[in-house]
């Protein structure tokens, strides 16, 4: 397995070490449940060094991108953040990936570990992409107190950021880029810094007391929480965006290589959809299960876990756009568990946008 630069802070810390996409990464250290509700109550450290990073320059390149997404990238404003997906000429999702206009000549993307290497190939051939994923590591820091610590370690320049947006600054004189973005549904900062700063900035902001390392498990149910999706799990290149219930983040208007076939599924309007479904109890929908409407099956579970904010089973799973609307009832799994389809976010309490 590959190591991010953090490696020897999590064992030193008895991180449960696991094979994340070829990448050794802890997935707890107290406990899921405990870092978890720590994360939505103060603030938690991330290492998400295992994913992507990409610097593109000129607008050739980022039109080049552009003919690739679903939205506008040529009108990104500098400072601004952009969810999007790479797409396949039937819409299949390559990857979904956060885009960042630091210039007006540069654009960072950030991808995930699973498609990498395909994504890295495609950034390079149609993009002239720089990829800077083996120079730089990514520390996330989230939760309610984040900005407070964050300002407290001297970065300064985080205190106007909003929602969706990113800045360049220093941190001990040297170059790091900072967004606020998230994925757990709280307040919280992305640090992208030079792989010899990680473990010094690491260790200075675990040393403050309202500050605890968190792994992959509490990652995972935090953003189930929330509804987010995870690559290779709830989207890939067998579901288009509409199917994955991203419908409200395309630009009609821009011209991308999939337009024509999400066109032509959009009037269609009959596919499968990425829909909430939850239990009346702590138990579970869990990935792989079964989805049933009146002993017929009619779909999959993606994702699920118990939700610790919430108090009940949560998770995700595709199934047909007219048993989507919330309060469906519906079952799941071999023994049948009574689920119903819900809305996301599970949590709306989260501090992502204060």
């Amino acid at each position: 397995m590959r190591q991010t630069p953090l490696f020897e802070e999590h064992c030193a810390r008895d991180g449960k070490i696991v094979d994340f996409h070829g990448w050794a990464l802890p997935v707890q250290f107290k406990g899921i449940i405990e870092e978890h509700l720590y994360t939505r109550s103060r603030v938690s450290l991330f290492d998400c060094s295992h994913m992507g990073q990409f610097i593109l320059r000129g607008a050739k390149a980022i039109r080049a991108l552009e003919s690739m997404v679903f939205n506008d990238m040529i009108c990104l404003r500098v400072g601004r953040c952009r969810y999007t997906s790479i797409l396949d000429v039937c819409g299949g999702i390559i990857d979904d990936i956060i885009t960042m206009r630091l210039s007006e000549s540069e654009l960072f993307v950030v991808t995930n570990a699973m498609p990498y290497a395909k994504v890295s190939r495609i950034l390079h051939r149609l993009c002239s992409a720089e990829n800077v994923t083996d120079q730089t590591a990514k520390i996330d820091v989230q939760g309610p107190l984040s900005r407070s610590v964050l300002l407290q370690a001297g970065l300064d320049d985080i205190a106007p950021l909003k929602y969706f947006t990113v800045c360049r600054t220093q941190w001990k004189g040297q170059e790091i880029i900072v967004s606020r973005a998230g994925y757990t549904g709280e307040l919280g900062y992305e640090l992208y810094v030079p792989q010899e700063l990680a473990t010094p900035i690491w260790s200075e902001l675990l040393s403050y007391p309202e500050v605890h390392p968190a792994g992959l498990g509490a990652r995972d149910t935090l953003r189930i929480e929330m509804g987010y999706t995870l690559y290779g799990q709830d989207v890939d290149e067998s579901h288009t965006t509409l199917e994955a219930g991203m419908g409200r983040f395309i630009d009609w208007d821009s011209e991308f290589n999939a337009k024509e076939f999400l066109l032509m599924q959009r009037e269609m309007g009959r596919y499968k959809v990425r829909t909430g479904i939850r239990s009346a109890t702590r138990r579970a929908p869990r990935t792989g299960y079964e989805v049933y409407c009146e002993g017929k099956p009619v779909g999959e579970v993606t994702s699920g876990c118990y939700g610790p904010s919430v108090g009940f089973g949560i998770g995700m799973a595709y199934i047909p756009v007219e048993l989507s609307v919330p309060g469906t009832r519906l079952t799941a799994g071999p023994k049948e568990m009574e689920i119903e389809t819900t809305a996301f976010p599970f949590y709306e309490h989260g501090t992502f946008r204060n």
